[in-house]
């Protein structure tokens, strides 16, 4: 039987996507070239946001008795500290970061998805595809040489940096390669590093980063040449061997470290590229198919993994005819509209952290240090750094789909993030994506949620302020917030998210 979606690229992004789709009821085909999945560490962290979004799926608490909690960020220049960032300050269930490798991640994801029927077809390339108004024809090739053609309304492309699905649709990859060298090792270390800390040392050689993976083991990331003094051909770096990370640690960290027992050596470069439009008719790009960006922050792989929380429950209400025919534009552009920003944004903060910690002129460097010094030492920026960092203050002010309407200055605005709080069930975890409304109960609640039974859950959820009413999107994203004389505004949102545009009434009533 052909899928609902055919998913091609099983890494975290391809597995969160299929998780969350087949949760909603559709039926998922995914596939990789890859004969099994990765054993390398690659990405890893899971920051909070990401958390709370696997909260849904039911599966946060699996991840974080899988992995290890760093609570805090330190930054050195020599044996002096520069500033400590806290990690565990947000207003969210999970207050750190999670360090737990990609190979973890994607077998926790893998083996979600054998528990509910959905197993990844491995050794199968994606070699040719092609789209119509109603469905997407994708040729598929096994290792020994069968094909196969997959008939499908929909294909989303979570094949990685070479994407194949990008390829196909003839997207643009626009960006540069750093002109710097990195290496990258997964190595066990003695000494007196923390493992509830991530460290970043600034030394005039250039950046060392330290990072847990688990009481004994640590991610070390160095560039091993300044930016600018080296142009990078598109090939790898050699991979560096245990005597050459040692040296690294010894000029970089004053402290006696001792590297033993790699577990990964590998050198690489730092691409930073997008596309320009993560849809392509009946094809959506996820993750590092549509953006890839420095690893400075390991914003990477969390960001691909919302793309697909962002698109998922807007396919399964178009597929699943939960919506109006009219209505499947407005949903499924603001995939586009609302991912594509965020995608952007990581990639300008990713790269200029990582053109700020490999100066390569010495007053500018003190001049660096000065400032990251200074301007941590203020509460504000400390909270601002940590919502950022842990994805919390991620939103989506500008989507088309927000409604207005007015509201007290302290309530969740359209586009943010709802507040979750505590004991409280995350929104839309049932397997249909519903809206939760936040409204004192009463006839006019009541009166609300049988108008619209398929998309609201069956009752409202005590108001997070007096005299308000708001609607959260399955994503956990406030979608409409206004004062409780505003139920016609409400319905004229809800009318409009189901039927498309009404005449005389917009989302924006």
């Amino acid at each position: 039987m052909n899928p609902d979606v055919l998913i091609v690229g099983a890494g975290p992004v391809g597995l969160t996507m299929a998780a969350e789709l087949t949760r909603y009821g559709l039926r998922v085909r995914i596939i990789d070239e890859a004969p099994e999945p990765t054993d390398k560490s690659k990405a890893l962290v899971v920051w909070p946001r990401t958390l709370e979004h696997l909260d849904r799926l039911g599966l946060a608490s699996t991840f974080v008795a899988t992995g290890l909690k760093a609570t805090h960020g330190r930054f050195f220049t020599g044996e002096r500290e520069l500033a400590q960032v806290a990690l565990n300050t947000g207003d969210t269930p999970f207050p750190y970061a999670l360090m737990i490798p990609q190979s973890e991640t994607e077998r926790l994801l893998d083996e979600h998805l054998a528990s509910i029927g959905v197993t990844v077809d491995r050794s199968v390339t994606l070699t040719a595809l092609s789209q119509d108004s109603t469905s997407v024809t994708a040729t598929l090739t096994y290792a020994d040489g069968r094909t196969e053609a997959v008939i499908t309304p929909w294909l989303i492309g979570c094949d990685g940096a070479h994407s194949a699905v990008r390829h196909a649709v003839n997207a643009a990859f626009e960006g540069t390669t750093l002109p710097s060298d990195w290496v990258l090792a997964d190595v066990h270390i003695t000494g007196p590093v923390s493992t509830d800390t991530a460290e970043l040392h600034l030394h005039a050689d250039g950046i060392l980063g330290i990072f847990p993976v688990s009481p004994t083991r640590f991610r070390v990331i160095a560039n091993i040449n300044h930016e600018g003094s080296k142009t990078a051909d598109g090939q790898s770096p050699a991979e560096p061997t245990l005597s050459d990370i040692q040296g690294i640690l010894d000029k970089r960290d004053k402290r006696g470290l001792r590297a033993v027992d790699p577990v990964w050596l590998s050198g690489f470069h730092i691409n930073e590229r997008k596309v320009a439009d993560f849809r392509h008719g009946r094809v959506f790009l996820a993750g590092d198919a549509a953006h890839i960006h420095s690893p400075a922050g390991g914003q990477g792989m969390n960001t691909g993994m919302q793309d697909a929380f962002n698109l998922a429950w807007k396919l399964a209400l178009v597929q699943r005819n939960l919506v109006a025919q009219q209505s499947s534009p407005l949903l499924l552009d603001s995939y586009n509209a609302e991912r594509s920003p965020v995608a952007a944004k990581v990639l300008k903060g990713a790269g200029l952290l990582t053109r700020m910690a490999t100066l390569d002129n010495a007053l500018l460097r003190g001049l660096r240090n000065s400032f990251i010094h200074f301007i941590t030492g203020f509460d504000f920026v400390q909270h601002a750094l940590t919502d950022n960092i842990t994805e919390l203050a991620i939103s989506y002010p500008e989507s088309s789909l927000n409604g207005k309407g007015s509201a007290p200055d302290d309530t969740p605005k359209p586009g943010e993030r709802a507040p979750i709080r505590t004991g409280e069930t995350p929104v839309s975890t049932g397997d249909t994506p519903r809206f939760a409304l936040y409204a004192e109960p009463g006839a006019d609640a009541e009166q609300f949620i049988a108008c619209f039974p398929q998309l609201l859950e069956s009752k409202p959820r005590p108001p997070f302020e007096p005299g308000t009413i708001c609607l959260v999107r399955p994503d956990g994203y406030v979608a409409f917030t206004a004062d409780t004389n505003a139920w016609p505004q409400a319905d004229a949102y809800m009318t409009n998210l189901i039927y498309g545009p009404q005449e005389k009434v917009h989302l924006s009533a």
